[in-house]
């Protein structure tokens, strides 16, 4: 395991502003707010919204978006698409919530990645809940955390296999997927690597690792990104190298230095700590994919 202590990495080509809102373009969306976004730099362009700045970096966002409906036998997942701006087919990756469901912050890490070039799908795996949404698209996070633990881990593999499947026969997109999850949609995001020999990539961020006789199964590569203040989710972690160096099966976890859980969202938090994680997390999670799904 890696253990980060903080640095700066090398800017990123692409600066960009996040997503769009419901059934509009993000030109639309930016024409049509009251409010101007709030400034940001360009160096926080080439990273993915706090959840501070998410409404603001969605509308200000250049790029498509819009709400799709995914048929899963008799089930219908409402998801999130956000696409890239690119001339030729763009990768996928699948973008799992937090235990606070499908938020703007988790559409605002969606069109990030729609900025370095991959669609990127978020399904609401709530949907089939009910769980309700405000006028400005926010989901009610008591609620979701109340359903999500009602949900079957086979409907919710199956869920996002279906969206992963909508996504690689778009028109758009060539036909290969990654996840990526956070908290409780990064415990997801490696259990779908056991259940998906179709993923090519998994990203987790502070989520805990499957049991270790599940590790067999995996065909994807996973990298695991944990808060060193977070000891409930990194203490996980040597056990999950051992399991999976067991399994003969690719693992590169990387803990950071003083960050907590949920730094990608709480990017202000820990004294500066959460920022500087993300600043080394982010460039990890997009050369993986780069990697292993290309660009």
């Amino acid at each position: 395991m890696k253990v980060e202590s903080v640095r700066w990495p090398v800017a990123f080509v692409l600066a960009t502003a996040l997503g769009v809102t419901a059934f509009t373009r993000g030109d639309d969306a930016a024409a049509g707010s009251p409010a101007g976004p709030t400034p940001v730099t360009q160096a926080q362009n080439s990273l993915p919204a706090s959840g501070d700045d998410a409404v603001a970096r969605l509308a200000a966002s250049p790029r498509h978006g819009e709400w799709v409906m995914v048929k899963s036998g008799q089930d219908s997942i409402r998801s999130w698409v956000s696409y890239p701006e690119r001339s030729d087919g763009a990768p996928v990756v699948v973008v799992i919530h937090e235990i606070f469901g499908l938020s703007n912050w988790i559409r605002a890490v969606a069109d990030q990645l729609a900025a370095e070039g991959y669609i990127a799908i978020a399904p609401d795996l709530l949907t089939m809940k009910g769980v309700p949404f405000d006028a400005d698209g926010e989901v009610d996070a008591s609620a979701a955390r109340s359903q999500i633990r009602t949900l079957d881990g086979k409907d919710v593999n199956r869920y996002l296999s279906a969206v992963a499947h909508y996504a690689m026969n778009l028109p758009a997109a060539k036909k290969v997927y990654g996840v990526v999850g956070f908290c409780w949609g990064g415990s997801t995001s490696f259990a779908h690597a056991v259940a998906a020999p179709a993923a090519s990539a998994a990203v987790v961020y502070y989520g805990t690792p499957p049991a270790a006789d599940a590790m067999n199964a995996i065909h994807a590569p996973v990298l695991g990104l944990y808060g060193g203040n977070d000891n409930r989710v990194s203490s996980t972690v040597p056990a999950a190298e051992e399991g999976m160096k067991a399994a003969g099966k690719k693992y590169e976890p990387h803990i950071f230095e003083g960050a907590g859980h949920g730094f990608l969202r709480a990017q202000s938090g820990q004294d500066g700590a959460n920022m500087k994680a993300t600043q080394q997390a982010w460039p990890l999670t997009l050369e993986w994919f780069r990697t292993n799904l290309g660009r």
